[in-house]
This record gives structure tokens, C-alpha cells and sequence, in this order.
């Protein structure tokens, strides 16, 4: 599922790549010869390697694709199977990530080669471009773009679906000479496995399926996710996550919904340079940020909170998490948006006639969405579901080929087979899972709580990876454990709507304690942001963060730097935070002003409206704790140094507090 401003931004990074990448090499075997490996360049564990295959498998229509291949060999023996590593997509290259594989897979590759390759039309196989990406803006709306997309890829453009790579994958290991695959696939690469073990079943030695589209998947509308968002939700406030924010976080939902569907929500977010913009929040935006969550437990918590807050009127934590999560749009420079439409649009089983106008196919499309009835989508709507699907670009696609043939109900092989879904996955829901689990009697569906999308990569603890060597050491697979998830992931409280609705801090009374604890709860927000950017944005140092009310905020230079910034109405917060002693101020029209510096054992001191207070290091914690604990439950995200940079700042060490000028 792709959000259409999503496949715009990365079409056009990636546009000069596409044009620029090279389509093959000479002396490239052919398909029915051994492939010539030779030394990557970039890499001592992996040989690389081309095979020319071709266009169309069936031999019909001339032409060929050449493959680029990598192959870890194995360190035990010689190797009579392969396991082929497949990534996601379509349109997601798995070279790049090579080395990761071989990490994920650990002692598994010991006794198998490891083959990665880029999918036909993808990354350094013969990648599909469009010039009609580097002039988007002529084309007037995105279908337009994508009908000249097609139009320039030529009736090529109908050999780049599923069984085209499955075709490229028994050729793969003809030339290589295995007897047998071990098929990893994550996300769309599920699919591939999937067709892969019907069409060859005796040639298939295991199966390792994280976040499963089913056969038959993906449906054009994804019910399932759409029935998957009320469970999930609820199942993220489990162990009283969502006590103190919200009773009921679907009918909170239901209500911001209903009111969007009234009117488009107008609010206001505040930049990484203090400056507010207006935003006009839809329906069709909270879908995406649902979509988004999947890959940052973070993002998830925050939804919670940004949504209850929004059904009772304050819309800013909703509107920073939109601007966050725009942010961090795309896919990624190396995604090739023209492979994602020519397989999506060619293979899905759209609701419409192929041979009707644009037009028609949308009015077709439509109708099929509002005969399945409200509750197919509730608490969203059947416009909410059209809106973030394929069905505005693909009903503009010229189609190659006619409607295919149903699809292929072949039984899957009965091999040891690992299904993983991420409990709170809204992309491949666990639905999906299930479905593929019961068609084959020897698979373990190992449901991993706390968890999105791409199990393997996002998994908090080490679940899945130790069924993964399990499963092949042929030793029980255990179920993962339900705990209460740690402080940093639960959602964090409702923000405060006046400095009268803070407690004062421990100690401390009136107006200079009250203020004293919103410091705290300002320190501990900034953290919090600036862990979500750096998880769903990837920036690192620099990142620039808005204050919930006014204000920002940076890490730079290894110093934790604010410049007004208001969590609190009424109270802002300016200085920087590093390894030595200097001071915060602390100002805002409803703050006991004042300043504050480090004192002993890691707290704050300072003066506040003319009294003496300390922050003990103990609310300092709690309040950074809240924020995030980037070192243990990150550690698998993309937080990276500054993450780690800015929890240490706030959890450990001394600290220097230097004047900014607001």
C-alpha cells in the first residue's frame, strides 16, 4: 500500500538513478549456464555475478532482462541448496541489503549458499524508468503521470509481475545448479516465495515468510488492514498503556474521523525553526500515519495521545505528527516507482472493466467500495480506502494484457515453513497469516507482539530470530511472550492545556513548582521528538525539532539546544544541555521565570519567581524515560548516535546548561 505523495517524492529522487543505472555487463551467462561469479568490489563475504533470462519466460515475445546476483558462499561443505532472500515492494531492491541478510540468517547460511538479487526491473537489474518522472509537473495529476509512465515503458511493461520473477528464480537455480531453495521473503517477497513453492514445489526445501501477503494478496481495497486498525488499537493500550489518555481509543478515533468528514481539520504545527504553518488534516492522513506506525513503535504510542487529544479539540499533537511523519515520506532513492505500477497495476484484480475509460474505472471502483457497506472500513469510510489505495493510479494505467485468469489455487508444499507476523502490523495484518498457516500442515505462524511490519528488523526482543535458527536446527519453536511494554513505548500523556493543569513538582509549590514540573515534561517531550524524527525521518545530527505550542529545539554538536521551546502554554525553555555547568532559562507568559543549572547527584537548581528549587534527577529521569529510551527499546531503529547522543545528555553524566537567546 503506497501513499501516492510517497511514490511521487521517490520517483523523483530516484529519477537521474534510474536513467543512469546500468543494464547489464558483458560476458554475462546465458540462462540455461552456470553464473560466472567474480569478487564484489565492495564486499570480501559476497562474489558477484549476472544471468541474462528472458523478457518473456514463455519465449513468445523477444527480448531479455539481465539479473545482477550476489552469493555468499557456504562455510560448512559444499552447498546443495540455496536460500534466495527476497525483498519487499514490488519495486524494493534486496542488493543493498545483502550483508543484512547474512546477519539475520546467522548459522542457517553456514551449510547453504546465500543468493540476493534484484528482482527484474529494479535496482541493478535493468531497472524500468520513466521520463515522465522528471516532468511531473506536465502531466496535471498523478494518474496522468502514470498513464505516460506506462505508455513510455512500452508493451514491455506487461513481463514485470510475480510469475515473471518466479520464472527468474528457477532460472537462478538451474544456473546455479542447487537441488533445492529455501525461500526468505518479507513483505511482497512473501508473495514471490509463496508463488514460487506452488509452481515448483520439489524444488522448495523450506519456507521463511515474514509479514505475508497472502497468494491471492494484495487485495486492491486491504479490508484486512482496515479490519486490523480497531484490534490493534486497542491492543496497544493492553496492561493500562492508555490510562489517564483515553477509555476507548477506537471511539476517540470515530469521533476525529466524523468530524474530518464534516470538514477538514485546520491546525497548527510548529517547524524545527520555531516557525507555525497551517495544516489541513484529513481522514485520509490519519489512515497514512496508521500505515506509518508500522515501522516505529514510537510513531504508534504518539497516535494514541495526537487522537485523544484531537477528539477533545486540541488538534497540535495530531498536527506535529502529521508534519513528522510527512517528513520522513518515501521509500527510499533506490525504489523504482514505474516497477511498483507496472506489477501492481497489471497483476491486482481492480473492480472495473480493462477496457473502460480512466474515468469509468474510478466510477466502478467506487461503487464496488460502497457496496461493501460502512463497516468494512469503520471507523474510516469506503472514500478513506479509495483514497490511500492504487485504485487513483492504476485506473489511469494502459494495460498490456487483459484481466487475468483467477489466481492460482495449487497447494503449497508441506516443508518446514516459519510464518512471522508483527502483532501490530496494519500493512500484511496477521489475517493474512493465518490464511497462508493453514494451507500448510507443517507451518508455525509465530504471532510477535509489540512488533509492525518485517518482523525480523523491527522485533523488540529476540523472538523471531530464535525461532528462525530453531526452525532449522529442528529444535521447538516457542510462542512470544505478552509483557507489558516498556515506559518509552506506552503513549505519553495527554499534553497539558495550561500551566494550571501540571502538578507541582515534589517539593516545590505554586506557580514555581508548577513551572519546575513543566520543565521536566518539556525536556522529556523534546527527547521524545527527536527520537520519532530520527526513527521515521532516518535524519541524524542536526535534526531540527518544533515545540508542541511554540519554539524549537536541535541536537547538534552533541549538545541539546532550545530556543524557546513550549510544551506547556505559557512556558518556554531556552538553552543547551552538554557535559559542563551553565544555565537554562525559563520564561513564558504563565512560568515563574527564572533560570536553572546543574546541581549534585544530576539534578536542577536554580531560581524560579524568586525561590529556590531543585528538579531532582529522579523526575528528570522519568521525564526523559517517557520520552524514549533510545539505547534498549530503539536499539533496532534508526535513532542511531543521536539517539543515543541525546539520552545520555538527559539520563547520564554532568551536564552543561548554556544561555540561548530566545
Amino acid at each position: 500500500m503506497q501513499s501516492h505523495r510517497r511514490v511521487l517524492a521517490a520517483a523523483l529522487v530516484a529519477a537521474c538513478a534510474w536513467a543512469c543505472a546500468p543494464a547489464g555487463a558483458d560476458g554475462i551467462a546465458s540462462a540455461g549456464a552456470a553464473i560466472a561469479f567474480a569478487p564484489c568490489k565492495d564486499s570480501n563475504d559476497y562474489a558477484c555475478g549476472h544471468l541474462t533470462v528472458p523478457l518473456d519466460p514463455s519465449g513468445a515475445t523477444p527480448g531479455t532482462v539481465t539479473l545482477a546476483i550476489r552469493r555468499h558462499r557456504a562455510t560448512v561443505g559444499e552447498a546443495h541448496s540455496a536460500i534466495v532472500a527476497l525483498a519487499g515492494g514490488p519495486g524494493q531492491p534486496a542488493l543493498p541489503f545483502a550483508e543484512d541478510f547474512t546477519e539475520l540468517l546467522g548459522p542457517i547460511a553456514a551449510t547453504r549458499d546465500l543468493i540476493v538479487f534484484d528482482q527484474r526491473g529494479i535496482g541493478l537489474s535493468d531497472p524500468l524508468s520513466c521520463h515522465a518522472f522528471e516532468r511531473p509537473g506536465s502531466y496535471g495529476s498523478f494518474g496522468k503521470l502514470i498513464e505516460a509512465c506506462g505508455n513510455q515503458l512500452g508493451p514491455g511493461r506487461s513481463f514485470y509481475t510475480t510469475a515473471d520473477t518466479v520464472a527468474d528464480i528457477e532460472a537462478i537455480r538451474q544456473a546455479g545448479g542447487y537441488e533445492k531453495l529455501v525461500l526468505y521473503g518479507t513483505s511482497y517477497g512473501t508473495k514471490v516465495a509463496e508463488e514460487y513453492a506452488q509452481a515448483y514445489p520439489s524444488h522448495v526445501e523450506a519456507l521463511v515468510l515474514d509479514s505475508v501477503v497472502p497468494p491471492n494478496g494484495p487485495e486492491p481495497l486491504e479490508r484486512s488492514t482496515f479490519a486490523a486498525i480497531p484490534r490493534i488499537l486497542r491492543q496497544l493500550c493492553e496492561f493500562g498503556a492508555c490510562a489517564h489518555i483515553t477509555r476507548n481509543p477506537v471511539a476517540d478515533l470515530a469521533r476525529v474521523v466524523k468530524a474530518m468528514d464534516r470538514a477538514p481539520l485546520r491546525a497548527r504545527a510548529i517547524d524545527g525553526r520555531g516557525h507555525a504553518r497551517s495544516l489541513t488534516l484529513s481522514s485520509h492522513e490519519l489512515v497514512e500515519l496508521l500505515l506509518a506506525g508500522d515501522f516505529s513503535p514510537l510513531l504508534r504510542a504518539d497516535f494514541l495521545t495526537a487522537v485523544a487529544a484531537a477528539a477533545r479539540r486540541d488538534t497540535a499533537p495530531l498536527a506535529r505528527l502529521v508534519a513528522s511523519a510527512q517528513g520522513g515520506e518515501g521509500e527510499g532513492e533506490d525504489f523504482d516507482t514505474p516497477l511498483y505500477y507496472a506489477t501492481t497495476c497489471e497483476e491486482q484484480y481492480f473492480p472495473w472493466a480493462r477496457s473502460a475509460t480512466p474515468k469509468r474505472r474510478i466510477a466502478e471502483a467506487g461503487a464496488a467500495a460502497r457496496a461493501l457497506g460502512a463497516s468494512a472500513f469503520a471507523p474510516f469510510t469506503p472514500a478513506d480506502a479509495l483514497a490511500i489505495s492504487d485504485v487513483p493510479a492504476c485506473a489511469y494505467w494502459p494495460y498490456a494484457t487483459p484481466t487475468p485468469p483467477p489466481p492460482d489455487d495449487a497447494p503449497l508444499p508441506d516443508v518446514p515453513t516459519l510464518i512471522l507476523s508483527g502483532a501490530d502490523d496494519l500493512r500484511t495484518p496477521t489475517a493474512g497469516a493465518r490464511e497462508v498457516a493453514a494451507a500448510i500442515p507443517d507451518a508455525h505462524l509465530l504471532v510477535v507482539p509489540d512488533t509492525g511490519h518485517s518482523v525480523l528488523t523491527q522485533e523488540q526482543g529476540s523472538c523471531a530470530s530464535d525461532a528462525l535458527q530453531a526452525l532449522f536446527a529442528a529444535k521447538p519453536i516457542q510462542p512470544c511472550a505478552r509483557t507489558p511494554p516498556p515506559a518509552s513505548l506506552r503513549p505519553p500523556p495527554l499534553p497539558p492545556l495550561r500551566l494550571a493543569d501540571v502538578a507541582p513538582a515534589k517539593g516545590s509549590g505554586g506557580r514555581a513548582g508548577r513551572t519546575l514540573h513543566a520543565v521536566a515534561l518539556t525536556l522529556g517531550d523534546f527527547i521524545r521528538q527527536l527520537l520519532l524524527q530520527l526513527t521515521v525521518g532516518g535524519s541524524e545530527g542536526g535534526a531540527a525539532i518544533g515545540g508542541l505550542r511554540a519554539g524549537w529545539a536541535q541536537l547538534t554538536g552533541g549538545a541539546l539546544v532550545l530556543h524557546g521551546y513550549s510544551y506547556v502554554p505559557g512556558v518556554t525553555v531556552s538553552g543547551s544541555i552538554k557535559d559542563e555547568v551553565e544555565q537554562l532559562r525559563i520564561g513564558g507568559a504563565s512560568a515563574a521565570g527564572g533560570t536553572l543549572r546543574s546541581g549534585p547527584h544530576k539534578s536542577l537548581v536554580g531560581t524560579l519567581g524568586g525561590r529556590q528549587v531543585t528538579l531532582p534527577a529522579s523526575s528528570i529521569a522519568s521525564a526523559a524515560i517517557v520520552g524514549g529510551d533510545a539505547q534498549e527499546s530503539l536499539h533496532r531503529g534508526r535513532g542511531g548516535s543521536a539517539a543515543r547522543i541525546a539520552a545520555r545528555l538527559l539520563l547520564g553524566g554532568g551536564r552543561q546548561l548554556r544561555s540561548v537567546p530566545r
